[in-house]
């Protein structure tokens, strides 16, 4: 098996594992609405459930995000399995964290009809969506995508630049 074959299996797995071992420790060791301070006016574990989606929205609505993560993993593992991994393994590592992190919240979504978060971020007074692991990955594969995709179109740019072509 190769090296990208692994990370395709280690990566999820380990985010999967990390979600809910995080999770666990907060539900078994705090009440629900509780905030423990780590960072003063910065961070703090607060045990939270979520029935929605980011920042809250369509609350309550479990049937839609089912249907919605079913698709995202059938289509995460379709992509994977279209690719070049060992050509596209920034685009590998993103697509199998965002697989890890849907995955997470789904496990939650099954179990408790809601998602455990528990991070929970103050800026300039300003308090930020409490999140989970599983939510960290996906945000951190958005931006490795995002930045993919700008180094995609850097290439283009120079391939059009150096051949003369600008159409």
């Amino acid at each position: 098996m190769s090296k990208m074959m692994k990370l395709i299996i280690l990566i999820p797995v380990v985010t999967i594992i990390l979600d809910q071992i995080t999770k666990q420790m907060v539900t078994r060791t705090m009440e629900l609405g509780e905030s423990i301070p780590v960072i003063n006016n910065f961070l703090y574990i607060t045990y939270y459930r979520n029935a929605g989606a980011s920042f809250g929205i369509l609350q309550g609505q479990i049937l839609l995000f089912h249907i919605v993560t079913f698709i995202a993993i059938i289509g995460i593992i379709f992509v994977l399995t279209r690719l070049d991994i060992e050509n596209e393994k920034f685009l590998v590592i993103a697509l199998t964290l965002f697989l890890g992190g849907v995955i997470g919240n789904f496990i939650d979504r099954v179990i408790y009809q809601n998602v455990i978060d528990f991070v929970h971020t103050v800026w300039w007074g300003w308090n930020f969506a409490i999140f989970n692991v599983a939510d960290s990955a996906m945000v951190v594969a958005v931006v490795l995508l995002a930045l993919e995709g700008l180094v995609l179109e850097k290439r283009r740019a120079l391939r059009r630049s150096t051949s003369g072509n600008y159409h």
